[in-house]
């Protein structure tokens, strides 16, 4: 059995999870309310290697609303829980606050560290600008597989999203509304500014921006610190019950992946597509995020995944 990370609760404001023996801060899980135009919802950051490394930016000035790795909707029934400006086709970005809603903390169900691992189940609610609960999700956020010999550890995220209005909630993207490429919405990774330029990396050997849109189980991206020497790699994975290619039917999911610009990604749910969510029914999604000192191939990927089971 790996060693138990050990946790502190903030309340009111975050919880950190440590490595056992060094001590290193793994996370922050952010739960206070912050910005309303930036879409308040709760964030992890930092996020760092076993060495203590940062692999996530927080409030770039390029993007005040990206903060670490977060749940997001971007176009959520004409409503903006991504933050600043909203997406119009045919005009652009345009500042419209009335769009802009958010995702608010309601209450943990469980959070503790034992039998290597670190879990806190969280309660929230999901609101349009004018306040009522459109959805409410319970989500399930895991820090395990701490291994110090091989420099990784993993982060397992798991989210119920339910649909408490009358009608349809409508999941989409600026690339639904019409901006190409732009399919960015679901759970989504904003990178430090230092790893602009960074490799992409899926399955098969497939490299490069050419990924964006892609679908595949994993998608890695190594980027080269600041001030330090070395490289970290996130390698971000759906679960097996996740649909990623949509050959069960269900709707698929593309990865929204940059270097460029900045650093992000997102297993997006809609990429091309709107997902529709109808009254009562719930939104069900797991992914991993491997955290890793070093620049990983794939044969050091598929490694480390194999010996953490779902």
């Amino acid at each position: 059995m790996n060693p138990t990370p050990t946790l502190i609760h903030h309340h009111g404001d975050h919880i950190a999870v440590a490595a056992p023996g060094t001590g290193v801060e793994l996370l922050r899980y952010v739960y206070r309310p912050e910005a309303a135009w930036e879409a308040s919802k709760p964030y992890i950051h930092p996020l760092r290697t076993l060495s203590g490394r940062a692999v996530t930016g927080y409030r770039p000035n390029d993007h005040r609303w990206h903060k670490g790795l977060q749940m997001t909707a971007s176009h959520l029934s004409g409503q903006n829980l991504w933050g600043g400006n909203s997406y119009v086709h045919g005009e652009g970005y345009r500042a419209l606050p009335d769009r802009v809603g958010s995702m608010a903390h309601r209450g943990f169900d469980a959070v503790a560290a034992r039998d290597g691992s670190a879990v806190l189940t969280e309660r929230l609610t999901w609101h349009p600008y004018t306040g009522e609960t459109w959805a409410d999700e319970l989500r399930r956020v895991e820090v395990h597989a701490v291994d110090p010999a091989a420099g990784s550890w993993a982060l397992t995220w798991s989210t119920s999203v339910t649909n408490r209005r009358e009608e349809p909630l409508r999941f989409g993207s600026p690339g639904t509304a019409g901006r190409e490429g732009a399919g960015y919405t679901g759970l989504f990774w904003r990178g430090p500014r230092a790893f602009a330029g960074g490799t992409l990396l899926a399955p098969g050997g497939a490299r490069g921006p050419g990924l964006m849109g892609h679908q595949s189980p994993w998608l890695a991206f190594t980027g080269e610190h600041d001030d330090e020497d070395g490289h970290a790699t996130l390698v971000f994975a759906h679960a097996p019950e996740n649909d990623h290619t949509g050959a069960a039917g269900t709707h698929p999911a593309h990865w929204f992946a940059r270097t460029q610009g900045y650093p992000g990604v997102a297993p997006s749910f809609a990429f091309h597509r709107e997902l529709v969510l109808d009254p009562g029914d719930s939104l069900v999604r797991r992914y991993r995020v491997l955290v890793a000192d070093g620049a990983l191939d794939e044969e050091d990927i598929e490694g480390r995944l194999a010996e953490i089971p779902w």
